[in-house]
């Protein structure tokens, strides 16, 4: 197995000098060495044959000794020297202070094809950043990482990727529910992969701390190896840094509201300065459309990362990360313009990929009403996000509104709450509908090809991964294999997998891990 090693990080910027591996505070460092915890007995799950060709690896390579030992932590590659990231963050709104790499570990960087990735275990061991907890991972959450950052990848949605999937040999002590019972579960390793794992709470960090030599360093070096289109130099080079990494973040999270994606945990700490969806704990889709909804058990009171507040979680996290950029601006006013035009942006392009996702091309001054009038109305009863806009797209010009709803009606929980107000309701919209499909001069074939593209007709919904989760907790990896499989064309009608385009079942509701989770999901 050969890869073409890179330490960048590790040589350009500044290293924790201490190496002893107790949780601390670490100053004026980006990183601390640490090595993985060696696994009893690690076993291959499951690997991405497209993430490791992208690295230069083959099949042949992902079956060999060297592979299971690599990405396991049992060995270190040649000429590579594992590390622990250095951060801080706002977590639920609360400045957190020095948080950092607490179950991570970065490997190396690889290039390959001209491109730049880090590979990171996860699961994998303790760290100086582990505070309290005992740095590993164990298999539901491991699944549901390894499952979810794949299917995101597959849905067009920016993500980290996961290479692989491994049980250690170890057992791991858990309270699933924080609710004072823990047990031993299995014990699993993911191998992340991503450009970087650099995210806002790294800078927020330096700036805490007026450590501006280190803010500086941190900045120079991650705008010279990740953002190397921006040539200026001086404070026009950060504004730059700041503007691209506000774009790509309103980009990431429209992408989240079109397939309807929670993350759960929107910490500034779990922010990539790639615009890319990192560290998956208690995510979920939608079920019901239900802007309220948060997967996190932790968020249940408050409901701060509810799947309608995510637009605006992305701009208030912006907003730290622009705090902790100002000393190297020292003008908070061409950060507030990039700041101020979030919202405008968002507007305009959340109002464009919902024309998307009704298969409309032509802009319209009431596309705003019809389209705010069917988010009000998807939620007088539990509707299923996923369903009801696959099913839109078989709607045609000369149906009429009975026809049209009868198309939909698969995506209703309970029939039997569409009572004669509601019922109304929809056929109203629906007549709105129908006249502005025939404005349209696609044909209804190519408006239902086009709907196709941006409204999947898979998701990985919580029941399924906790299906899979409790076969392979009993040695069975078909089910996952199986998702795995299916999430790679989550777009495709691939009628042999029907089954998986259904509503949660009753049994789901409120069973653990199918509605809301816990932080160590």
């Amino acid at each position: 197995m050969k890869l073409h090693i890179q330490n960048n990080f590790t040589t350009e910027l500044p290293a924790d000098p201490s190496e002893i591996n107790i949780p601390r505070q670490v100053l004026q460092a980006c990183f601390s060495y640490v090595f993985p915890k060696q696994p009893s007995n690690p076993s291959l799950i499951h690997a991405s044959i497209e993430v490791a060709n992208s690295l230069g690896l083959s099949q042949e390579n992902i079956l060999s000794e060297d592979f299971l030992n690599t990405f396991s932590g049992n060995t270190i590659y040649p000429e590579t020297k594992p590390y622990a990231l250095s951060y801080a963050g706002h977590q639920f709104g609360n400045w957190a202070g020095q948080l950092g790499d607490g179950r991570a570990i970065n490997l190396m960087e690889v290039l390959n094809d001209n491109k730049l990735y880090t590979l990171q275990l996860k699961g994998a061991g303790p760290t100086p950043y582990s505070r309290t907890a005992d740095g590993f991972a164990v298999l539901r959450s491991s699944i549901r990482e390894h499952l979810c950052a794949e299917a995101m990848h597959y849905l067009g949605v920016p993500t980290t990727r996961s290479l692989s999937l491994m049980l250690s040999g170890d057992q791991v002590m858990r309270d699933i529910l924080y609710n004072g019972n823990p047990a031993y579960e299995k014990g699993a390793i993911v191998c992340r992969v991503a450009p970087s794992f650099i995210r806002f709470g790294n800078f927020e960090l330096f700036a805490s701390r007026k450590d501006h030599a280190t803010l500086q360093l941190l900045t120079d070096y991650t705008i010279k190896h990740h953002f190397p289109e921006i040539k200026i130099e001086g404070v026009k080079k950060y504004l730059a840094f700041f503007q691209t990494v506000t774009q790509t973040t309103l980009e990431m999270i429209l992408h989240w509201q079109r397939v309807g994606f929670v993350h759960g945990v929107m910490n500034t700490d779990n922010m990539s300065i790639h615009g890319i969806t990192i560290d998956y704990g208690p995510y979920g889709w939608l079920e019901d459309y239900n802007p309220n909804w948060t997967p996190n058990t932790t968020d249940r009171e408050y409901k701060r990362y509810r799947f309608g507040n995510q637009p605006d979680i992305a701009l208030w996290n912006l907003y730290q990360l622009a705090n902790a950029l100002y000393p190297l601006i020292n003008d908070a006013k061409p950060l507030e313009t990039i700041l101020n035009a979030f919202g405008t942006d968002y507007q305009k392009e959340y109002w464009s990929m919902m024309r998307n996702k009704l298969g409309l091309k032509i802009s319209n001054d009431e596309d705003a009403i019809l389209i705010e009038s069917l988010t009000e109305l998807l939620q007088l009863i539990e509707t299923d996000m996923t369903i009801f806009f696959r099913n839109l797209s078989s709607v045609q010009k000369e149906d009429s509104t009975k026809v049209a709803l009868d198309k939909i009606k698969e995506a209703f929980y309970n029939e039997n709450d569409l009572n004669e107000s509601i019922q109304e309701k929809w056929h109203i919209w629906l007549e709105h509908y129908n006249n502005r499909i025939n404005e349209e001069s696609l044909t209804d074939t190519e408006r239902k090809d086009q709907m196709n593209t941006v409204n999947p007709k898979y998701v990985l919904r919580n029941y399924m991964a906790q299906l899979s989760i409790d076969a392979a907790d009993k040695g069975d990896y078909s089910l996952l294999n199986e998702l795995f499989e299916l999430l790679k064309k989550p777009y495709d009608e691939q009628p042999d997998s029907q089954k998986w385009f259904a509503k949660r079942p009753d049994w789901a509701r409120d069973k653990v891990g199918c509605s809301m989770l816990s932080c160590s999901s």
